[in-house]
């Protein structure tokens, strides 16, 4: 192989840079990003950096001494792949042929057509997007959240840290429901109450009031008002897949993959964000949107584009993390696996415990809510059952 490029510059085509470099792979090497910035550290955003506890520089996922000896194409967005000379095409027609394609271009912010277009309505996906966040956040700013996943909790729990009075439009479900299944999101709700942030449930955007192009307020379901001077749209994100239209790849929520990131095209892997793996818990392609991942995944698949996959049939389980009003959260596993879930410490009230989830008599996965330690200990017990489990199924496949 005499050319490898990574179409995205973040953490997961970094990951994927390194580890061709780590693996012994010394030619050409071309990382591709649309935005005109350096690869950054994604987490902070919805944390310390909208709060202005760190800059920029702080975000910096590059070590100081490090060397790639990569060309970088930033600011220039990647448009097409050509499956048949294997080349990435430029929004500006720019081709780039090469012997093997990794795929990075992690997500995009989906957006409400009902609030799309307005100055004061945000999505927060990249630093820009942070930064004209944080200068709209201020002490007695009104903020409204219209969703309550991960991105939504945590600038929730930011924007009340900074004297912000919020609200959150949870729509049908529970915060964090799909990641954590509605018994542990109904749990997690309280703890927005408990820090004086609104969290509103069952609720919809009837209408929407506005002053050339700043929201003012929203109408709800039912004919509640509610005023803003903010609007933050985090109702997840959707891959980053639609210049592959055409390519010949498998496209179904993110670009569909075996267990080591190979796709359908010879020489094409793709990990992080934008990628759905064969996930052999579930026995189906599942994409992960969690910085975990995009750090994981480069090194499995560059070694499989390499010609040396990993003789492991799985990766660890799906494990995120998430910092809100003093809590730090953390989860791993697959909780629509499960058909209970117990408190083994702790207790729910106190925002300060360990649930396990299972299926029949297996640990399927882990939450912690304050418990890091206990956590640590747990977690290394479920990924054993997890792996044994799997190396049982896929024995009998094959026997």
């Amino acid at each position: 192989m005499k050319t490898l490029a990574v179409v995205g510059a973040s953490l997961a085509g970094l990951s994927a840079a390194r580890a061709a470099r780590a693996e012994g792979f010394d030619g050409r090497l071309v990382l591709i990003g649309d935005e005109p910035h350096r690869p950054y550290d994604r987490p902070p955003l919805s944390k310390d950096f909208l709060s202005g506890k760190v800059g920029p520089d702080a975000l910096r996922l590059e070590d100081a001494t490090e060397d790639l000896a990569a060309e970088w194409i930033l600011g220039r967005r990647a448009a097409a792949l050509d499956p048949g000379e294997r080349a990435v095409v430029l929004e500006d027609g720019t081709r780039l042929e090469a012997d093997g394609v990794v795929l990075a271009t992690g997500s995009t912010a989906r957006v409400l057509p009902a609030l799309h277009g307005f100055d004061n309505v945000h999505t927060l996906r990249t630093l820009d997007d942070a930064q004209r966040l944080r200068e709209a956040l201020a002490p007695g700013a009104r903020l409204l959240v219209v969703g309550a996943g991960l991105i939504g909790a945590e600038v929730a729990s930011t924007a009340r840290a900074a004297g912000a009075d919020v609200v959150i439009l949870a729509g049908q479900g529970v915060p964090l429901g799909r990641c954590l299944g509605p018994q542990m999101g109904a749990v997690l709700a309280g703890m927005h109450a408990a820090n004086g942030v609104q969290l509103l449930q069952g609720v919809g955007i009837e209408a929407v009031q506005a002053a050339g192009a700043q929201v003012r307020s929203v109408e709800l379901t039912g004919g509640r008002v509610i005023e803003a001077d903010a609007v933050l749209v985090a109702v997840g994100g959707e891959a980053a897949t639609g210049w592959l239209a055409g390519s010949g790849l498998e496209l179904a929520d993110g670009v569909v993959c075996d267990e080591h990131g190979r796709t359908r095209l010879p020489g094409v892997v793709a990990v992080g964000d934008c990628a759905a793996w064969r996930d052999h818990h579930l026995g189906r392609p599942h994409r992960l949107g969690h910085w975990n991942a995009a750090l994981a995944q480069p090194a499995r698949a560059v070694r499989a584009l390499l010609g040396a996959p990993d003789p492991e049939p799985q990766p660890a389980l799906p494990y995120f993390w998430s910092d809100q009003y003093g809590v730090r959260i953390q989860f791993s596993g697959h909780a629509e696996l499960a058909d209970r879930v117990e408190i083994e410490a702790g207790t729910a009230d106190s925002h300060s415990f360990l649930a396990a989830y299972y299926r029949g008599d297996d640990p399927v996965g882990l939450l912690s809510c304050a418990q890091a330690k206990l956590f640590a200990k747990r977690r290394r017990d479920v990924e054993r059952a997890q792996r044994a489990r799997v190396a049982e199924a896929l024995g009998a496949l094959l026997n």
